[in-house]
């Protein structure tokens, strides 16, 4: 009842209606709550996490190619790292030791917050605080540190908070997308009612129309009133969020990570991906290999086999022009094409048509000598 019912002791004729909130909530967390964000992590964290471990301690080369620990492979550690690195900016891993310094497991690491400490033997340790409530002390020594953006911390890679109003712009686009498609199928109009009723009649003859003439059933699309009340359609168009700026949005926060949508939705062609890998793969792998060496003390390099993810044109022109130089074994080129090793394939094949420089520098002056004597006998 209003203000103006009461003072004149009048009753409105009551309407059923549904209020419509178009408030939206700002976006609230780390970067992966965003969808976007979180798709391009993860296209990432996917190509990331094919790299393989070289290493003259095949101890450690084993560990980090089947299983770095009891609860996942080599592919999930790289794939969480990875994820880590790019969200966080900061990524870490463990090393467990046995007694005598050699490591046996590696696991991935997600503080909540780090602090670095000084210890009273002057080694440096990593204090770490847990979601659980856990605080963990670690030998610096023994962590893999990962940092991104990493410029005004000594120690840590710096925060996303650039992104940050960013990512409050997506949140935004996607509620209106979510308020937008609520908003076109819960109000379809008002039964406007042309006598006095009581609440629970009227929620009643709602729920009876509604039951009558919005359902699947009502293939006719016509619906019949009495003198009880009146249907108005309801005038109401939703927002539609144009699409140019939903890409738009998606777009920087890709260009952010340094990501195009094609590797994302893996349409890429192998000049993009040939980009994605120099730019992101490689310099990623290139800082996993200097940590690891310079905390496991192993020569150890982190690289993928590039020409595995090329076409197979590219592939097969890659043979074609590298076999008969002797530039490749048979039995890499049978991994090339996905195809198991067999006997004695570990040796190259080289084309005759091909000798070395030294051999055909003295060809060719044999040949000249051959010459310079019918010259001479003529």
């Amino acid at each position: 009842m209003s203000i103006l019912s009461r003072l004149f002791g009048r009753q409105e004729k009551p309407q059923a209606f549904i209020e419509i909130n178009n408030t939206f909530s700002s976006f609230s967390g780390t970067g992966y709550n965003s969808a976007a964000f979180r798709a391009a992590v993860d296209a990432i964290g996917r190509h990331t996490a094919k790299l393989q471990a070289h290493s003259g301690d095949k101890g450690l080369e084993t560990l980090l190619a089947q299983s770095p620990n009891a609860y996942m492979s080599g592919y999930d550690l790289l794939y969480k790292t990875a994820a880590a690195y790019f969200t966080n900016n900061n990524a870490f891993m463990l090393l467990q030791r046995d007694s005598g310094g050699r490591i046996t497991a590696i696991y991935p690491i997600t503080p909540q917050s780090v602090e670095f400490r000084p210890g009273s033997d002057g080694a440096l340790y990593l204090e770490c605080l847990f979601p659980d409530g856990r605080q963990v002390t670690f030998a610096y020594s023994d962590i893999i540190h990962l940092r991104r953006h990493f410029l005004t911390n000594d120690l840590l890679g710096d925060s996303n908070a650039p992104l940050f109003p960013l990512l409050d712009t997506a949140e935004t686009l996607n509620q209106g997308i979510s308020a937008s498609v609520k908003n076109g199928t819960s109000i379809r109009g008002v039964l406007k009612f042309t006598s006095l009723v009581n609440p629970a009649q009227v929620k009643a003859e709602k729920e009876q129309f509604v039951s009558d003439y919005f359902n699947p059933g009502n293939s006719g699309g016509i619906a019949a009133t009495d003198q009880r009340f009146d249907f108005v359609p309801a005038n109401i168009t939703p927002y539609n969020v144009p699409k140019e700026q939903i890409e738009a949005v998606n777009r920087q926060i890709y260009d952010y990570l340094g990501v195009g949508a094609s590797i994302i939705n893996g349409t890429y062609t192998e000049n993009e991906f040939s980009a994605f890998y120099e730019s992101i793969v490689e310099p990623f792998a290139l800082q996993l290999s200097q940590e690891f060496r310079l905390k496991s003390g192993a020569e150890i390099t982190f690289t993928a086999e590039r020409m595995e993810f090329s076409s197979a044109d590219t592939k097969i022109k890659l043979l074609h022009e590298a076999a008969p130089l002797g530039l490749i074994t048979v039995n890499e080129a049978r991994k090339l094409l996905a195809l198991p090793p067999v006997d004695d394939g570990d040796r190259r094949l080289q084309s005759l048509n091909y000798v070395s420089a030294d051999k055909a520098d003295a060809y060719q002056l044999e040949e000249s000598e051959v010459l310079d004597d019918g010259k001479t006998q003529s």
